[in-house]
């Protein structure tokens, strides 16, 4: 189980995203509407994995909160959310120890995954978000990858088959293919021994 806080003084947006991943079984999430609130928080439990905040919220003065908060809980991984934040911001979230930057334009299922991969260690950051000069493939692509593509990328790592996903998964073999393919396009690989490499890189399955 996986301990999460978000913090947003946004209730509505806040209690939305703490719902939605609270129907995830391994996450259990706290939530609170600042920064003071989300460092007494903090402070009242034993431990948490992740700890999101909003970059607007009351208590942020800019970074100076996120850069407190990484300093302050050394053990536990901080990343950045907003709907607003430009390409400067979030670069200079990442080079103050963030974990992530997460859009709040983000779909559910990119959501889940974005902190499935922070969890997992790694650093998130959309590749799309991200300098035109970055090169090469961004850890913010699997994050990109739909629910189904997940599925047929952790089967894919197992070694099967299109004919043996579909039976799997209960989907059509023809369906696979397509998932396949997204998925080498989205992972910029050719193959699916690369794409399988590349998630247990990643550390995801």
């Amino acid at each position: 189980m996986k301990n999460i806080l978000i913090a947003d003084d946004h209730f509505l947006v806040r209690d939305t995203i703490a719902a939605y991943l609270n129907t995830i079984d391994d996450f259990k999430v706290f939530t609170a509407h600042d920064l003071v609130t989300a460092f007494e928080v903090m402070d009242g439990l034993q431990s948490i994995d992740l700890l999101i905040l909003d970059y607007s919220m009351p208590g942020m003065n800019g970074l100076k909160g996120l850069e407190r908060a990484c300093n302050s809980y050394p053990a536990c991984k901080v990343a950045l959310m907003s709907g607003v934040a430009n390409l400067d911001v979030a670069n200079e979230a990442m080079k103050k120890n963030a974990r992530g930057f997460i859009p709040k334009s983000l779909p559910a299922t990119s959501f889940i995954n974005a902190i499935r991969f922070i969890l997992s260690g790694e650093i998130y950051f959309p590749f799309d978000y991200g300098t035109s000069n970055s090169g090469g493939r961004g850890n913010g692509h699997f994050a990109n990858l739909s629910a189904r593509e997940m599925q047929t990328l952790e089967q894919l790592c197992l070694g099967l088959s299109n004919k043996e996903i579909a039976r799997n998964l209960d989907i059509k073999e023809v369906t696979v293919k397509l998932h396949v393919k997204n998925l080498f396009s989205k992972l910029e690989v050719s193959n699916r021994t690369q794409a399988a490499l590349l998630a247990k890189e990643r550390h995801l399955f």
